[in-house]
């Protein structure tokens, strides 16, 4: 069942140590079928090398695994929260990616200042919240999800389709798997970018708002002009 939305999530889960995204197992990446209602995702511990397209788990809305012999990633419920709020999306990514991680760990948002962070994110990438012990204690994954659509509140997640969990890491999201993972690589860069720069000066200025507005318009929106 859903043999090709299993081969390009395999793929997806591949291309993170492509890019040096994962070191170990510490990754995941899914992807949905709207009409089904089924998400596809890598099963926990798997190692890279070793994963094929037939191990990969298929789970419905409400958790429970459709298809496959392995478990799903502990990060399993945190994608469903986020498929489940998050309606335009069709693939999410996680990593412990380092330069990200480092600013989810110092539990900062990563500025927008300069133009190839405009170009992919529109504004910051936020920050969600720390749980509270409760919520860790509860449902541990699945809260941590819910942190992120409460951050989103106000946001556009297909503008910013990223987010930083305080403590954690980074989770993208995207018009598919291999979106998703895209958006992870221009995540990573950014937060290395920034990284650098706030280093050099760390009273560093956020890029102007109408500078902002013109790089992520120019690759984004029915009025794009970037590309062929």
């Amino acid at each position: 069942m859903l043999e090709e939305l299993k081969e390009e999530v395999c793929k997806a889960n591949k291309a993170l140590v492509t890019h040096g995204l994962v070191v170990l197992t510490w990754g995941n990446v899914s992807g949905i079928d709207r009409d089904k209602s089924l998400f596809a995702i890598k099963p926990s511990g798997v190692p890279y090398d070793e994963l094929q397209a037939c191990d990969i788990v298929l789970v419905d809305l409400d958790g429970k695994v459709a298809e496959g012999k392995l478990k799903p990633s502990s990060d399993e419920p945190t994608h469903r929260e986020l498929y489940k709020a998050f309606a335009a999306i069709g693939g999410i990514t996680h990593t412990h990616s380092r330069c990200a991680t480092a600013f989810a760990q110092a539990g900062r948002e990563i500025p927008p200042l300069g133009t190839t962070h405009a170009d992919h994110f529109h504004g910051a990438v936020p920050l969600a919240r720390v749980l509270t012990e409760g919520e860790v204690e509860a449902d541990y994954e699945a809260n941590t999800g819910k942190v992120i659509v409460e951050r989103f509140e106000a946001i556009d997640p297909m503008a910013v389709p990223g987010v930083l969990a305080t403590g954690h890491g980074p989770f993208t999201w995207g018009r598919d798997a291999g979106d998703s993972v895209k958006n992870s690589v221009a995540l990573e860069e950014v937060a290395h970018i920034a990284l650098l720069s706030l280093q050099i000066d760390p009273e560093c200025q956020e890029l102007p708002a109408y500078m902002q507005d013109r790089h992520f318009y120019r690759k984004h929106g029915p009025d794009a002009t970037y590309g062929q």
